[in-house]
């Protein structure tokens, strides 16, 4: 049986100091005037996971302070921030 190896793809580099190319995220930020199934319920409606990962997400904010809760590209990122805006939680779209 013979194996092919493949090449490590090399990541290209943009000369105008940008990332393009690069994932965006949307960061969700931990705030105590929330309930763990306020935010469970929001998140089941901003990138459609279950109330149990829902709940797990909102226990990292919790104890993490924030957290990453969905990454792709810049406009589903915002599109996501905006849902989870509509009960006043507080996020963030980086790169």
């Amino acid at each position: 049986m013979a194996t092919t190896l493949q090449r490590p793809r090399k990541k290209k580099e943009t000369t105008d100091g940008t990332t393009r190319g690069s994932p965006w995220n949307t960061l969700l930020f931990n705030c105590n005037c929330h309930t763990f199934e306020d935010v469970a319920r929001q998140l089941m409606k901003a990138i459609r996971v279950s109330y149990e990962r829902g709940m797990a997400l909102a226990n990292v904010v919790h104890t993490s302070g924030k957290a990453v809760v969905y990454t792709g590209h810049r406009e589903r990122c915002e599109a996501v921030a905006m849902v989870l805006e509509e009960i006043g939680l507080l996020t963030k779209v980086v790169q």
